[in-house]
């Protein structure tokens, strides 16, 4: 990484002047609306450029931007990463090689140039935003919690909790079932005392990226170090800060710190209009990485106890819809390497690469990419697709490839399902009755007429598919190869003509037009 960039991307606000010095940032003074706009603008963005919203309605001193991570070149180019292949090694060497997060005193905090401990009505300070109009109320997501020391094992976490601040300093805190903060939850649920936490926004682009990896926890488990990890991405330390008002941490390079204290029993419901009903998973509440609208439940509360947040500059928030390419490679990028690493650690070398497609979901699914050496390299391919998918709670879909398929064309991927997959004896059931995700409607089903929660609903088990060639046939399943490296088109046809004709080529022609295949 070059040290211009990497000094850059120590904090959100130096990684949108990179943005803006590289051409890459879009930017707009005109009046945007929380209530609908942030998204309805950024879905007809999605996949591009990361946007700058300067001007927002109902917060003068804030500025929000969406789509920071929207375009994986865009990424790729922030981190450094040569190729998707690279970034998948990379961040997997990441993972397990962590750069320790260091403290710097108060005194030296952006994040606590301004301490604020009265009139804590959050709604004031954090820009919520509703997604559609099918919500009945706006959510805060774009915070990120963090917990460092005893409650996480000594380690350090950071992750997404979706909040809704209905009583002023006191918010809702939804927390996936088996995710990192329903295990610190789960642990002391019966403890007299809260959880002293702090939720921190604007954070620097490596923190966010680790934040948004979930369901990975063989690879990042708890007591890790997941801020030690987000160093390692940025290719320096994470720099933390004591709170001011709880016994917690906050990442001092953020732009506005939540400190609190987190009520496991002190259960509310997060719209007002499930509260009527007293129904939980029924209301439109936030939609969800599965690509359907998630519901309102009862959830645990995180009282405010002081807000902390730069003073000489506008507060940046991050804010992004979900279920658009900005949240999804957050939350996927992270799973991929860790994966890979799940793979590499049960028998090394066999796996090349992991990806997690757009229609898998996040956490849905994933396709591994191997190659085999040896015959028992048949069942370690096996191995691996039955260990990610109970490694990573909920996972409905694993398919395994050969390394002549390219895993980011989603053509080659059908094309191999199609030709290389015996049903009767390729496709596996691997955890029928574990534990799943609530975000699938699907599991609703389960349920029958119960209440839509996680104690609720049980996991179908998945699909496992094995599209990978028996060792030993790789010549009954040789791929013609054309000879285009033989053959210039600039021979035959002008520059403008051979433009034109690659013009209409859409699809899979493409990939096979450059690879001869």
């Amino acid at each position: 990484m070059a040290v211009q960039v990497e000094r850059k991307i120590q904090s959100l606000r130096g990684t949108l002047e990179w943005l803006k010095q590289e051409g890459l940032l879009l930017e707009t003074d005109v009046e945007v609306d929380p209530d609908l706009e942030i998204t309805g603008v950024q879905k007809q963005l999605d996949g591009s450029y990361p946007l700058l919203f300067k001007n927002v309605k109902g917060y003068p001193q804030t500025e929000v931007v969406t789509n920071l991570f929207a375009n994986m070149g865009i990424v790729d180019r922030m981190f450094g990463w040569e190729s998707p292949v690279a970034r998948t090694h990379k961040l997997a060497h990441a993972l397990t090689h962590p750069v320790p997060p260091v403290e710097v005193a108060q005194n030296d905090a952006p994040c606590q140039e301004e301490v604020i401990t009265s009139g804590l009505d959050v709604n004031k300070y954090i820009v919520a935003i509703r997604h559609t109009e099918l919500e009945s109320e706006r959510t805060i997501g774009s915070g990120n919690s963090v917990v460092v020391g005893p409650y996480f094992h000594g380690g350090s976490h950071i992750g997404y909790n979706r909040m809704n601040a209905r009583w002023g300093n006191v918010c809702t805190f939804q927390s996936a079932p088996g995710s990192h903060m329903w295990q610190v939850i789960t642990e002391y649920y019966r403890d007299e005392k809260p959880i002293p936490l702090t939720m921190c926004f604007g954070l620097p682009p490596a923190a966010t990226l680790i934040a948004g990896g979930g369901f990975d926890y063989v690879i990042l488990p708890r007591g890790g170090d997941e801020l030690g990890a987000a160093g390692a991405v940025q290719g320096f330390p994470i720099r933390i800060v004591k709170a001011r008002t709880v016994d917690a941490w906050a990442v001092a390079d953020c732009d506005l710190v939540l400190e609190g204290h987190l009520y496991p029993r002190d259960k509310r419901y997060e719209t007002a209009e499930a509260e009527a009903a007293d129904t939980q998973g029924k209301f439109p509440f936030h939609p969800e990485w599965a690509g359907y609208m998630g519901k309102a439940y009862r959830a645990p509360t995180f009282h405010v106890t002081g807000i902390t947040r730069r003073r000489r500059t506008k507060p940046i928030f991050y804010v992004l819809g979900v279920h658009m390419l900005d949240c999804h490679n957050i939350d996927t990028t992270v799973r991929e390497s860790a994966i890979y690493e799940l793979c590499e650690r049960l028998q090394p070398g066999i796996v090349q690469d992991v990806n997690i497609p757009f229609p898998m979901t996040d956490w849905g699914g994933c396709i591994i990419q191997v190659k085999k050496r040896l015959k028992t390299d048949d069942g370690h391919v096996r191995n691996f697709l039955v260990a990610a998918m109970a490694c990573s709670q909920g996972m409905r879909l694993a398919i395994a490839v050969d390394d002549d398929v390219d895993i980011y064309n989603m053509d080659e991927i059908i094309w191999c399902l199609t030709t290389r997959v015996n049903p009767r004896n390729d496709i596996l059931n691997p955890v029928p009755g574990g534990a799943g995700q609530t975000f699938i409607p699907e599991e609703r089903l389960t349920a029958g007429d119960r209440q839509w929660t996680a104690m609720n609903t049980r996991f179908e088990g998945g699909m496992a598919i094995d599209a990978t060639i028996p060792y030993g046939y790789e010549t009954d399943f040789q791929r013609p190869v054309y000879p285009i490296q033989r053959v210039g088109l600039e021979k035959f046809l002008k520059k403008e003509d051979i433009a034109k004709g690659k013009s209409l080529m859409r699809g899979w022609v493409e990939l096979l037009a450059r690879t001869g295949r």
